[in-house]
């Protein structure tokens, strides 16, 4: 199976500008984009459609991580996600320039919340995505007994369209 990420350059420019906002307290900033998704053959198309960032209030303070989101958050993301009956990818971004990578707490902490998200919701796939300043790698789960898979390619429609491969 492979999978193909789009996202229009305006969602994805608002998105950058948001997580590039200080906060209070945490070292970065993370949000969620909603998704639709499409198969056919081998292929699965996954269209953003919504960003919506986690609110200050609803950050912790954890000074192993650069973020953490608290309780609330997660349940305003699942309510989202149960309501609208959305794919929703965890997003945050690294900076720099070039394919990023997750860390290790990126994909311990993807490892916890997806299979969780896929259990309150299992009509629906979940991931992560982690940005650079022009790329992105990401993750997508369809079963929480199954690790994700890595999203195959990325691309960012506008003039002129952009595309990357990110495994």
């Amino acid at each position: 199976m492979r999978l193909h990420f789009r996202i229009t350059r305006a969602l994805l420019d608002s998105v950058r500008i948001d997580l590039r906002r200080p906060h209070p307290f945490a070292h970065e900033r993370v949000g969620f984009i909603s998704a639709g998704l499409s198969a056919a053959d081998e292929d699965v198309l996954i269209v953003a459609r919504e960003y919506r960032a986690v609110l200050d209030e609803d950050y912790l303070r954890d000074p192993t991580v650069g973020a953490m989101m608290g309780a609330e958050a997660i349940r305003k993301a699942l309510q989202w996600a149960m309501q609208d009956r959305l794919a929703l990818f965890h997003v945050h971004t690294h900076g720099g320039q070039g394919l990023p990578g997750f860390s290790r707490i990126d994909l311990r902490e993807n490892a916890k919340f997806v299979p969780d998200f896929l259990k309150v919701t299992p009509q629906c796939a979940h991931g992560a995505i982690v940005l650079s300043d022009n790329a992105a790698r990401g993750q997508l789960g369809f079963d929480p007994r199954q690790p994700c898979m890595p999203i195959d390619s990325f691309a960012e429609i506008g003039a002129p369209i952009r595309k990357w491969r990110a495994a």
